[in-house]
């Protein structure tokens, strides 16, 4: 049985191939925060936090705006917040 030593600075290369890897599993995320106009299908459901169902059931009643090319779907990011931010629901005349 052969033994290794692990020495410090293995430990450290290893910690940056470990942060690379997980930046790399982490930019769609990013993506979705940043400054992306155009989003696809997959990349709207999981900022919505909704199910494919409910995504088409939008789109067929003409409630999310979309554009097709090349059989595929495509979000304008700017009109997501607009309809967002007009479905908000605001408390008025709350008293505590």
């Amino acid at each position: 049985m052969a033994v290794e030593i692990v020495t410090k600075d293995d430990l450290e290369e290893f910690k940056t191939e470990l942060f690379g890897e997980l930046a790399k599993l982490f930019k769609p995320v990013q993506d979705l925060e940043g400054g992306k106009r155009w989003l696809k299908t997959y990349e709207v459901k999981k900022l919505l936090d909704i199910s494919s169902g409910t995504l088409q059931s939008l789109r067929i009643n003409g409630e999310i705006p979309y554009t097709k090319m090349g059989g595929i779907l495509y979000y304008d990011r700017q009109e997501i917040n607009r309809i967002l931010e007009e479905r908000k629901h605001r408390i008025r005349n709350v008293k505590f």
